[in-house]
């Protein structure tokens, strides 16, 4: 019985040690995993653009940035304060400056369509990112769902084996006491 018992933990610890072994791999390979996911969002393919939407991209940027408020503004005032106070037969668009409201109509014609089209573009990329991070998500939930199921096995197993030790400690025991009283 001494013989066997030795053997009997070594063939323990042998399979504890190849259980751990699997598990540093799952473990190992849900890393690697994680790691491409996350390089793929960090460094999306690049959106190959057309040069009418670079142009609107620009265009919209420009657009609604201070230095087109300013400037258009800046511009607005000296069309203004030219056509009011230069000499009467110098003046190209005298007082309800029917020409400056052609020319804002134009503007706001041609610009509302084209900051559209950049929105719409961005829009689209920020669908495209937000289905990207209910991806992640539901792989983080379902990566938590696989550890609990995993720890309650490896719970249950450890269980099970402390009970198979338990009862092969009682019954050495039982052995050792019976041999104990013999000897008496």
């Amino acid at each position: 019985m001494t013989i066997e018992s030795p053997r009997y933990v070594d063939d323990l610890l042998k399979t504890e040690n190849e259980q751990m072994q699997k598990l540093h791999a799952i473990v190992r390979e849900a890393l690697l995993e994680e790691a491409l996911i996350v390089d793929k969002l960090l460094h999306p393919p690049e959106d190959i653009m057309t040069k009418g939407q670079r142009l609107s991209d620009h265009v919209a940027t420009f657009g609604g940035s201070w230095r087109f408020i300013i400037s258009f503004g800046t511009v607005l005032l000296v069309w203004i304060l030219f056509n009011l106070v230069v000499a009467p037969q110098m003046v190209f668009d005298p007082y309800p400056f029917i020409l400056l409201n052609l020319v804002l109509s134009t503007i706001a014609a041609l610009q509302a369509p084209i900051i559209m089209m950049s929105q719409n573009r961005k829009e689209e990329k920020d669908r495209k990112r937000a289905e990207n991070d209910y991806l992640v998500n539901l792989k983080a939930e379902i990566e938590v769902r696989n550890l609990h199921r995993k720890m309650n096995l490896l719970m249950e197993d450890q269980m099970g084996k402390m009970m198979e030790v338990q009862g092969r400690q009682l019954q050495l025991l039982t052995e050792l006491s019976a041999a104990i009283r013999k000897q008496k």
